[in-house]
């Protein structure tokens, strides 16, 4: 990545570019290769967040705990499809390893991502290999929202389960019994990270029976490592040190916890069942945190200190939403989900899945479709049937599974409040509208009929009607060729 490029890639979490100056978004795997094929790809141009820090951080306080206090601050949707701008003197404190921990965290505040500024700390990192052509806000650009944070005043958070904007002091949790940690993904597996982890583990040993497991986010950080002698120190300290993959965090191979195990991660997410598990709870923290704590045996301050810190912040926080199998939520042909907020990809196709199930192999993918919240979904869903959603539908993520299942299944559409960006583009992908109508949510009563006129624009639900805008050229062209594969061969004819 290098200033002012424009980079996608088909994980949610491609926005980290973002500390390179760089304008980078996820998409899914079926558009990832459709850019292959095309070379140009959509935007939807996002609004944007301006997000002004000063001072610098205290010691004992990192860049996962700023990313943790500003998605407490506005929650788990509350940059929905925007794009953040970090400014101010704050931003000159940071490293390019801190910055990119923030612009990793973008995809969970919902935005579509975050960049910094092409300055002297860029530049003093990248070398040679630094470009000039960087691009940054112009000094009169106005902003959808604005916040200014004091660095100073920030102390050590985690991430409570089940939901990243579930925030709290650690002074708040601390004492919490655990049973794992994990220190790596790409939010906090850099060599900066191993660097922190590793100054608390050495010389020290693990508590019996307790599993701490280390994963380097790549080769290269790896090897690294290994010339530091930080392996060697985790290795004698009794953890577990994996080659470099996204295993634990999504819930394959080693790592995944115990029914009723505490984890504590430096991952980015931990969505009921993240990690493998549904029976476990899973803690988000930064590396430092994470290690003090393996070594206590239990949740505790990475300061060392007895602190009685309160998260300012209360908000609506996002909740788990389970509907019990006797529950049918299916009458006539609408799935009622009106009362559901924030349906997780994790619930609609568990991670742990996703290397196992091919996303191009629709009829594997629909016994397992939605069985993280609704069991009776893929038994009864039938061609032509409507989902009814409440927000944020579809958050967490990159993963197309969901979509192509949906699609596979015949579903004429989903009308929810709001969706997650990514999983919006996976539906225009594999040809499943989705429509963002609240009204009709809100209006919509158990047994209501539902119809969708596309050609007019209009959702009938009940006696009531309700208008939505029609959809650009371009996506209107993928619907009507039944998604993007389709629409490339048509083209290409």
């Amino acid at each position: 990545a290098k200033p002012g490029m424009v980079i996608v890639g088909s994980d949610s979490h491609t926005c980290t570019a973002g500390a390179f100056n760089a304008f980078a978004a996820g998409i899914d795997r079926t558009e990832a290769a459709g850019l292959w094929r095309q070379g140009e790809t959509w935007f939807r141009v996002p609004e944007s967040i301006k997000i002004t820090l000063h001072g610098k951080l205290k010691e004992g306080v990192y860049a996962k705990d700023l990313s943790l206090w500003i998605i407490g601050m506005i929650g788990s949707s509350g940059a929905d499809y925007m794009s953040i701008e970090y400014h101010g003197d704050g931003v000159q404190t940071l490293t390019v390893d801190q910055r990119m921990t923030l612009a990793n965290l973008a995809s969970e505040m919902g935005a579509k991502n975050a960049v910094f500024p092409h300055d002297e700390v860029l530049k003093t990192w990248l070398g040679e290999t630094f470009s000039g052509n960087g691009v940054w806000a112009d000094k009169d650009a106005s902003y959808a929202r604005e916040i200014e944070i004091d660095l100073s005043e920030l102390f050590p958070l985690v991430a409570a389960p089940h939901h990243v904007d579930n925030v709290k002091a650690v002074s708040e949790v601390a004492g919490t019994k655990l049973n794992e940690a994990l220190v790596g993904t790409c939010t906090n597996g850099r060599l900066e990270d191993l660097r922190e982890a590793a100054a608390v583990l050495k010389g020290k040993k693990l508590p019996e029976d307790f599993q701490m497991v280390i994963v380097p986010a790549s080769q290269k950080i790896y090897l690294q490592a290994m010339k530091e002698g930080l392996i060697e120190i985790f290795l004698e300290a009794g953890a577990n040190v994996l080659s470099a993959s996204c295993g634990p965090c999504l819930g394959t191979g080693q790592g995944i916890p115990a029914d009723g195990y505490n984890v504590i991660s430096t991952a980015n997410r931990n969505f009921k069942g993240r990690m493998g598990n549904k029976e476990s709870f899973v803690y988000l923290a930064s590396p430092a945190t994470v290690a003090h704590s393996a070594l206590a045996g239990e949740i505790v301050d990475p300061r060392g200190i007895k602190a009685n810190d309160k998260f300012p912040y209360t908000i609506e926080k996002a909740n788990t939403v389970t509907i019990d199998e006797n529950d049918n939520r299916r009458i006539g042909n609408v799935w009622n989900y009106a009362d559901a907020n924030d349906l997780n990809t994790d619930q609609m196709f568990a991670g742990n899945l996703t290397y196992q199930v091919l996303s191009s192999e629709p009829e594997k993918i629909m016994p397992h479709l939605f069985k993280g919240f609704d069991v009776n979904f893929s038994e009864n869903v039938q061609s032509g049937d409507i989902i009814v959603a409440g927000s944020n539908f579809g958050c967490g993520s990159s993963r197309e599974h969901p979509a192509v299942g949906l699609s596979h299944a015949g579903v004429k559409a989903v009308i929810c409040k709001s969706v997650n960006r990514i999983f919006y583009r996976s539906s225009v992908n594999q040809g499943l509208p989705i429509l963002l109508v609240p009204e009709a949510v809100d209006a919509y009563k158990p047994g209501d009929h539902v119809e969708v006129d596309f050609e007019n624009g209009v959702i009938t639900v009940g006696e009531q009607q309700f208008n939505f805008a029609p959809l650009p050229d371009k996506l209107m062209g993928i619907f009507n060729a039944k998604g993007l594969v389709n629409f490339i061969k048509e083209q290409a004819e």
